[in-house]
């Protein structure tokens, strides 16, 4: 039996958002990485994400193994975007503040008006 060479398509496609994600989904490039290289593998990762398919993800892995450092270039600049947009909200909205005024809240909870309505 001879074996026939096949040119499969990867199932990656990139969003608006410059967002590589996986088979049609929502699941990122990054979700998928960073599960399998945590030693999860295919079918852990299709357990965790049911909108994957099995094949997809076997692909995508087989994808990342053979351009390793193209993908993982790909994550390093996710990553500084990830941070540069954290580091933009936390000095827009100081964490500390946000903290402090969430216990406040819980510990002194503001009085509910329970007068009915109209009247």
């Amino acid at each position: 039996m001879a074996i026939t060479e096949v040119s499969a398509r990867i199932p990656l496609e990139t969003d608006a958002d410059g967002v590589v994600r996986v088979g049609g989904t929502r699941v990122t490039l990054d979700t998928v990485v960073a599960a399998f290289d945590e030693g999860a593998t295919a079918e852990e990762i299709v357990q965790q994400y049911p909108s994957l398919r099995l094949a997809d993800v076997y692909a995508v892995i087989g994808y990342y193994l053979q351009r390793r450092p193209e993908v993982e270039a790909y994550l390093r600049e996710r990553q500084q975007q990830a941070d540069a947009v954290r580091r933009q909200n936390e000095a827009r909205f100081d964490p500390q503040g946000v903290r402090d005024r969430l216990l406040a809240r819980h510990i002194h909870p503001k009085a509910v008006n329970h007068a009915p309505a109209g009247g």
